[in-house]
């Protein structure tokens, strides 16, 4: 019975075929069991034990489409044997195989594994195809320079020794070297002039000896630079000659100036260096030595620092730090008040800093001093020459004396330099020597108050805030040596009351030349001139002075009753004018 008839039966009860069942002792049917049991056991062929067939592509809800005569997964086929091969054999309920569940584990486990070893085999015979090629390339670079090899400079990549050595020879013939210059000039060295020839030895041989073969992987991610002794010979006279007539060497040899702190009137900036001209031999000769080696044919003398170069440039760090040093220094501001006001700041200061060849900045302490000490001739005073104007209006000149500004250079010298260091702004007097002040700054640095002594008219007044308040006729000494009254612009030293004067001691006699006391006593110097009262004089003015025994001794001889009412006006420190 066919799969459709089976399946009709089952969905055609009225049609359905009755199938009896055989006597399970038949004596066929005990010869058939044995073998369909094997057969169920040892095959999982279709037949069960009770002589039911189930067909292994079905499941027991395997459902017939009769559109396509197949059936699907939902119902299980199932029937009794021919009634001619099984007689009376009355079919089971159908059991469901798990045969087909295992086969088909089965099945893909086998695939998995036949899977791993085609991909295996297929990756041995990738490993050895690659092995060999890595080990043909090794043999290769056994012979040949790596990828990326640079042999003094030129690329040599993949080359034998053979092959670099028949470059050497080639680069000699027709050998020349253009030397590129200032000022786009050039002079040109051939080969054939300095009698240039390759010498061949076992520099490049050793070279690729080196060099490990089976590690040439790594040159296509690592550069190889190889310098080697390329040997050549030619004639050191002829170079000689042929570098000394090359135009950058014959011109003036300008040297390089270095970049420096250069004061611009506001602050220090970097002024750059200046190459110049000179040459540097020393180099020039190694590289065109280096550049015949190996075969180069332009040298740019610039770019090779053949020119002498200066030991500091504009990027140099040492210019900077020393242009800044140096604008610390002119942030001081110093200001004299003088007749007119003296300011020492960056336009001054700036001529004291400098660099030495190391660049550090160096501070001219001794071009203070020397300043100061011009400073000090032009606004010291004290015993210069200066002019008066009496008040009969006579203009004279009057030097000497001790009074005015004398500034006391070494002090203020050394406080000078400490307000530049620190950076000071500040106004102030100058250091000035003891007594070394003035009334005031200026040509009549006496102000207006002082004592003064015509020795020409033998009159004397006494101003007091540029007014006369007293004057008289007066003795001064005889003009003689010993005896003359000095000139000059003193200050008054001392005044006191009932002094005896004592004049210098006799030799002879060992006794004072005089000893004359005198009731108001002006000390002028301290070597005993001064205004005092004189009883001892009948008049005054006039000539007197010129008189032996009447001039005095150098003082300035005074009516009584003046020589008491100055007294009473005058006070020390006054400046008194000696003049003719």
């Amino acid at each position: 019975m066919s799969k459709r008839e089976i399946h009709e039966q089952e969905h055609n009860p009225d049609e359905q075929v009755n199938v009896q069942e055989s006597p399970a002792d038949t004596p066929e049917m005990e010869e058939n069991l044995p073998d369909l049991e094997a057969e169920a056991d040892g095959e999982d062929e279709a037949f069960d034990v009770d002589g039911s067939y189930e067909d292994e592509a079905f499941d027991e809800d395997d459902v017939y489409d009769e559109e396509t005569d197949s059936y699907d997964e939902d119902d299980t086929l199932y029937m009794s044997l021919d009634e001619e091969e099984k007689p009376q054999v009355k079919t089971k309920a159908p059991k469901k195989k798990k045969g087909r569940k295992k086969r088909r584990k089965r099945a893909a486990v086998a695939k998995k594994k036949t899977d791993k070893k085609k991909g295996l085999i297929i990756a041995g015979v990738t490993v050895g195809v690659l092995a060999a090629v890595y080990v043909g390339i090794s043999v290769f670079f056994m012979s040949h320079f790596y990828i990326n090899t640079e042999i003094n400079g030129h690329n040599f990549s993949a080359k034998s020794v053979k092959d670099v050595e028949e470059y050497m020879k080639d680069q000699v013939k027709g050998y020349t070297l253009t030397v590129l210059e200032k000022e786009d000039k050039s002079d040109t060295i051939k080969g054939e002039d300095i009698s240039l020839a390759y010498v061949e030895n076992d520099d490049v041989k050793n070279a690729i000896k080196k060099q490990n073969a089976f590690l040439w992987p790594s040159a296509f991610f690592v550069k190889s630079s190889t310098q080697v002794t390329i040997e050549v010979s030619y004639d050191k006279e002829a170079l000689e000659e042929q570098i000394n007539n090359l135009q950058s060497v014959k011109v003036e040899q300008i040297p390089p100036t270095n970049a420096y702190p250069k004061f611009d009137g506001t602050q220090y900036v970097v002024e750059p260096e200046v190459t110049g001209t000179a040459v540097d031999m020393d180099m020039l000769h190694e590289k065109i030595a280096q550049y015949i080696r190996e075969f180069k044919s332009e040298l740019n003398m610039e770019e090779e620092r053949c020119y002498a170069l200066p030991k500091f440039t504009a990027e140099s760090k040492e210019v900077q730090a020393a242009c800044d040093s140096m604008n610390q220094y002119i942030k001081a501001s110093i200001t004299y008040p003088m007749d007119e006001n003296v300011v020492v700041d960056k336009n001054l200061i700036s001529t004291w800093l400098t660099v030495d060849e190391s660049m550090n900045v160096v501070f001219n302490e001794n071009g203070v001093r020397e300043w100061m000490a011009s400073f000090g001739d032009q606004y010291d005073t004290m015993g210069a020459a200066r002019t008066i104007t009496t008040p009969w209006g006579k203009t004279a000149e009057v030097s000497g004396g001790d009074y005015g500004w004398s500034i006391d250079e070494e002090t203020e010298s050394a406080a000078l330099i400490n307000s530049i260091k620190n950076g000071e702004v500040v106004t102030r007097e100058p250091a000035y020597y003891i007594g070394g002040t003035a009334a005031s700054h200026g040509p009549q640095d006496w102000g207006t108050t002082y004592a003064e002594v015509d020795l020409s008219a033998q009159h004397m007044w006494y101003i007091q805030d540029g007014a006369v308040v007293l004057e008289t006729d007066v003795v001064t000494g005889e003009p003689i040596p010993a005896k003359e009254t000095p000139t000059g612009v003193y200050a008054l030293k001392e005044t006191t009351m009932h002094e005896v004067l004592v004049g210098e001691i006799v030799p002879e006699t060992g006794e004072p030349e005089y000893r004359t006391p005198v009731d108001y006593w002006m000390r002028i110097t301290w070597s005993g001139v001064g205004f005092h009262d004189a009883t001892w004089q009948s008049t005054f003015g006039g000539t007197l002075n010129q008189i032996p025994g009447v001039g005095s001794h150098g003082c300035i001889n005074m009516p009584y009753d003046q020589a008491a009412a100055l007294y009473n006006m005058i006070s020390t420190g006054t400046p008194v004018i000696i003049h003719y």
